[in-house]
């Protein structure tokens, strides 16, 4: 067994290079070494969610100022502005499906960040009581 060691890494302090945990130092802080990358998920998902917000928060805007142009107006363009609020129904609809999709990757990716730090301490452990 003793010729058998697991080795992790990790990014040096200048991030210039790879370091294994003994090297750097930072045996037992797997938290702390991947806080960045679960951060900058956290983050894109914010960014990604509130993006499409914004545009269905715009589609919806739109189809008010349409209804309301449906509704002053008759005759051979009421099947044009139909098709209009069709069109933008079905696109805040993906955008909301999207969005869904986002928040349930996310919450995938913080299950195998818990899960991968959980197995790196575990991997710590062992090499410990070697």
């Amino acid at each position: 067994m003793a010729g058998n060691r697991i080795s992790v890494r990790a990014l040096d302090s200048d991030g210039l290079g790879l370091k294994t945990m003994a090297e750097s130092g930072k045996t037992d802080n797997f938290g702390e070494t991947l806080k960045p990358f679960y951060l900058r998920a956290s983050a894109a998902e914010i960014i990604a969610v509130n993006k499409l917000r914004r545009m269905a928060v715009s589609s919806l805007e739109r189809l008010s100022k349409l209804e309301a142009v449906l509704v002053t107006k008759k005759g051979g363009q009421d099947e044009e502005l139909l098709k209009t609020i069709s069109e933008l129904q079905s696109k805040l609809k993906d955008a909301n499906t999207e969005a869904e999709k986002l928040t349930a990757e996310n919450e995938k990716l913080k299950y195998r960040v818990k899960h991968l730090i959980r197995a790196v301490k575990e991997a710590d452990l062992k090499l410990e009581s070697m």
